[in-house]
């Protein structure tokens, strides 16, 4: 129906819950419709109508009988929401005819009982609305083109505007009957002089949702929200119907994918202004089926990244608009488009045939066993998604609704996924921060001279909790700072350090726990160092105790680490710059020099170069820094002669030099075979049969005269 000025029917609703500004904002249902049609051109006014809603909960809040005088008692005997519009639309239909009018437009005051009330609660009890209620006339503006200066839009309400213009208030009527006779008296008065006012602007309400490709184009951050809380299964055009009477943009739906490229559940949704921006938010909390969906303001920024990309590939695939998007994944790596039609079948043909297949590859060619379909409508998306889990070839495939900003976030992650996976990068460079020099090392034990951090934000670096630590930072071990990572190598939010004594520990606890981090508490717990090795290691630590680490294999166990005296060899200074890079070639050790003044400690910008990953296969790390001691074929220099200290204690006397120990020997292997792994360096080839030994644990080891890093 074709939007005229010629005649308004001023509607007005009352929900059994918030009314006013807050109109839709808790879900509840409407009680109550009044209007009247208002004949623009003859100014004249048709029958007021008046009819209460059942709805499905006669359940009313205390403001709502407040504020509308209805009793539950009533609302039984009233018909449901389907009768009311169909009794509306006939009553409206037929005073029109009398009138000889064949069209009219709803004039309402704000679009929440059009946007935040009628539409969503139409879409969750699958009513058809009239073509009327798309199309809509908002007083407020209208008053505001008229009288600028009478405040804001968002602040106006019907007393305001009457007093504005010196119109008597409208008094002694029942709830509904008086909003509608304020609203009618003040469009008289603006079709009357001075104003000779002409309704022209109209608000919409779109259809459906159409999807596209989205633009590499700025976006307002004050148009953009996040949705939290969606069923994995959810498509754009369910959340489109979350946000249903709301305006989106086209392509306004992204998605969110998690790391290994499934849906998390969250979707940024861009709205064509802030005004809709607004009302969604107002949505916080409303249920989409049986679960509540938050929703949160986002950036432009953010959108861009999930929904944007600059693939031709893509944007050929997506140029078609309004098509229905369905993901198949497990494909078979031989899978041809030919294979691919005759499985969907004739009852679901795809657009334009093999131009209606993407198929995905990684960066060499290798068909990654995903591809994106495209139909021309539902019907043939829903005979597609008949055959979720049918085999093809010797495989079940999956099928799921998809969306345009889906397609690229998939195609952006298999494209950026590297051939040949790379150690970390070499560590940035190190600053330091003045803290009391003690020795480099963990010394397994139970006292309890350690703090946990828990609830970190995954952004925290070494920086942030020095600074969240504040005067604390002093009582900290050099490199005392240890970040746990979780097995993908992400921060976990947990982190432990060391403190100078049991005593520290306990204050810092004590002040510490709870305080914020950027907008995060953090908990923090006293521990002892071995409950901290432990969880380093990829144990856990909770309330049932220890649990050791998950991966127990022989080949990657790190080695028994025990307490050893501290040597003038064994400076925090010294140690802090061995980095886990092999060296080839022998490091001459720089002579220690002893200062009054307290050493300084090092700590990396950024958390890598000291964070301890949990134990996995790939990236073994023993329960200290990396920056102390690095789990590779020999620990280096003085380091490696500490650790040895103890170990060979019981077959070596003390002797000038270092120790390397030696992991992984062949078990046949002898003297002569150890030599010769070692030739080019010193050694004395007089003592070399005392020099070699085997330790407890079957590791051999021997002294070299000068310092070796392997």
């Amino acid at each position: 129906m074709a939007s005229h000025s010629d005649t308004l029917v001023v509607f007005f609703g009352a929900t059994a819950g918030a009314n006013g500004g807050k109109l839709g904002s808790d879900e509840r249902e409407l009680i109550l419709l009044v209007w009247q049609i208002v004949d623009l051109q003859e100014k004249k006014v048709g029958k007021l109508q008046r009819r209460l809603v059942k709805p499905d909960s006669v359940d009313l809040t205390d403001q709502c009988k407040e504020e509308t005088g209805l009793t539950a008692e009533e609302l039984c005997k009233a018909e449901p929401l389907e009768s009311v519009l169909q009794q509306f639309h006939q009553l409206v239909s037929a005073e029109l005819k009398s009138l000889g009018r064949s069209s009219y437009t709803l004039c309402v005051d704000g679009p929440l009982l059009i946007r935040q009330v009628l539409h969503p609660e139409a879409s969750k009890k699958n009513l058809v609305l009239p073509e009327c209620f798309y199309t809509f006339v908002d007083l407020k503006k209208e008053f505001h083109k008229c009288c600028p200066n009478a405040g804001l839009v968002k602040d106006l309400t019907l007393p305001s505007m009457l007093d504005y213009v010196c119109i008597p208030a409208v008094v002694d009527q029942e709830a509904g009957l008086r909003e509608v006779n304020t609203m009618v008296l003040l469009i008289l008065h603006l079709l009357a002089e001075p104003y000779n006012h002409k309704f022209s602007t109209f608000e919409t309400v779109n259809n459906k949702f159409e999807s596209r490709a989205c633009k590499t184009e700025a976006v307002d951050s004050e148009t953009v929200i996040r949705a939290r809380g969606l069923p994995w299964q959810s498509s754009d055009q369910d959340i489109a119907r979350f946000f249903k009477g709301l305006n989106i943009a086209k392509g306004g739906v992204a998605l969110c994918l998690n790391s290994q490229g499934r849906r998390n559940g969250e979707a940024l949704v861009r709205f064509i202004n802030s005004e809709q921006r607004d009302m969604a938010l107002d949505r916080h909390k409303h249920h989409m089926g049986s679960r509540y969906i938050e929703v949160y303001k986002a950036t432009g920024e953010e959108f861009l990244k999930i929904a944007g990309g600059t693939s031709s590939e893509v944007a050929q695939f997506l140029s078609k608009e309004n098509q229905v998007i369905i993901r198949m994944r497990g494909l078979p790596f031989t899978a041809s488009p030919q294979d691919v039609l005759g499985f969907l079948g004739p009852e679901s043909p795809v657009t334009d045939g093999t131009e209606g297949l993407l198929f995905l590859k990684y960066p060499d060619g290798r068909p990654t066993g995903d591809a994106f379909v495209l139909f021309a409508c539902e019907e043939y998306a829903q005979n597609a998604l008949k055959k979720h889990k049918q085999i093809l070839g010797k495989r079940y495939i999956e099928l799921f609704r998809s969306t345009a900003a889906e397609v690229q976030q998939v195609l952006n992650r298999y494209m950026s996924t590297p051939l040949i996976s790379t150690l970390p990068p070499p560590p940035p460079p190190m600053v330091s921060v003045p803290v009391l020099a003690t020795p480099p090392y963990i010394a397994t034990g139970s006292t309890r001279d350690c703090i946990r951090l828990r609830g970190l934000p995954y952004t925290a670096a070494i920086e942030d909790i020095l600074e969240f630590m504040s005067e604390h930072t002093i009582d900290i071990k050099p490199h005392g700072v240890h970040m746990v990572l979780n097995q993908q190598g992400r921060p976990s939010g947990d982190a432990f350090i060391q403190m100078k004594s049991a005593d520290r520990a306990f204050m810092v606890a004590q002040k510490c726990h709870k305080k914020m981090m950027k907008d995060r508490y953090v908990e923090v717990f006293q521990c002892s160092t071995e409950e901290m090795s432990f969880v380093l290691m990829g144990g856990t630590l909770n309330r049932s105790g220890l649990s050791p680490p998950p991966c127990k294999l022989p080949c990657l166990s790190p080695p028994t680490y025990t307490a050893f005296p501290a040597t003038a060899a064994m400076l925090p200074t010294e140690a802090a710059f061995y980095q886990p890079p092999l060296l080839a070639t022998p490091r001459t050790p720089q002579p220690p020099t002893h200062s009054p003044a307290p050493t300084l400690a090092y700590y990396s910008p950024t958390p890598q170069l000291y964070m301890n990953m949990n134990y996995t296969a790939y990236y073994p790390s023993p329960p200290v820094s990396p920056s102390t001691m690095s789990y590779f074929a020999a620990p280096p220099g003085s380091v490696a002669a500490a650790m040895a200290a103890q170990t060979a204690s019981a077959i070596l006397p003390p002797q000038p030099g270092a120790l390397v120990r030696m992991q992984g020997l062949p078990y046949n292997a002898g003297v002569k075979d150890i030599l010769s792994f070692f030739q080019g360096y010193q050694y004395a080839p007089e003592d070399y049969s005392s020099l070699v030994g085997v330790s407890d644990q079957g590791r051999s080891l021997i002294q070299p005269k000068e310092w070796l890093c392997l």
